[in-house]
This record gives C-alpha cells, sequence and structure tokens, in this order.
C-alpha cells in the first residue's frame, strides 16, 4: 500500500537534502523506506534516486570504480523510464549531470582518469 503524500514527500525532501549535502548513504536509506511502501512509477522513479545515491556512496566514499558504473548506469535508465520531473524532482536537469558523472567514472574504471570529483557531483533539485 502507498504511503500518504505527505509520508513520501517528506521522505523525498530528507533524502534530497542528505544528497545535496554529500550524504549519498543516509540518502538512499531515507528513499529506501518510502520505495518500500510505494508501486508502479513512483517505485521505479525512487529505485532509480537509490541506486544513483549508492554509485556516488562507491565513487566519493568506496572508491569503487566498478559499481559506481553500474549503479550509475541502473539508476539513469530507471530515472528515464518514468515521466520527467515525476514526484517533484527535477530529474530532467538530474540526468544529464549524471551522464557526465557516468562517462568520468567510465574513464576512470578504464584507467583512463581519475575519479569524478565531488564538487562536481550534480545537485538534485526539487519543483
Amino acid at each position: 500500500m502507498s504511503e500518504s503524500a505527505a509520508e513520501l514527500r517528506e521522505r523525498l525532501v530528507r533524502g534530497v537534502a542528505l544528497f545535496n549535502s554529500g550524504q549519498f548513504l543516509e540518502a538512499h536509506e531515507a528513499w529506501e523506506d518510502a520505495w518500500r511502501e510505494e508501486e508502479g512509477d513512483t517505485r521505479v522513479c525512487l529505485q532509480g534516486l537509490i541506486q544513483i545515491a549508492a554509485g556516488y556512496f562507491k565513487a566519493t566514499v568506496q572508491d569503487q570504480p566498478r559499481g559506481c558504473v553500474k549503479l550509475l548506469t541502473s539508476g539513469l535508465e530507471k530515472v528515464s523510464a518514468v515521466p520527467a520531473d515525476l514526484l517533484g524532482v527535477a530529474t530532467a536537469e538530474l540526468v544529464p549531470h549524471v551522464q557526465r558523472t557516468l562517462a568520468e567514472a567510465q574513464r576512470w574504471l578504464d584507467g583512463a582518469g581519475p575519479r569524478p570529483e565531488l564538487a562536481a557531483l550534480p545537485k538534485i533539485r526539487l519543483l
């Protein structure tokens, strides 16, 4: 059963604030609570955000390029598969930034570049 719109919004806002402050694991956890309760496109969008946050965690904390590439790829696929700006998340703005990070992460994985820099990572904007 889906949680109330107010509860979902609260968890979404909390996760965005954590993500934007570089607390990717904590953002992942905030969204995961909502993801468990949702279904349909909302569930897919939340899972995409969770995977994107986990990808950034792999890059910035765990120094794992393979995991970063895998999770960013999966997250992008999910966020791109649902209507743009679903849940009031500016996904149309987020996707190109994550795509750039994914390209950097792929170069990092291939040994052709450094890991993505935290200062260059995207922020999520709520509409």
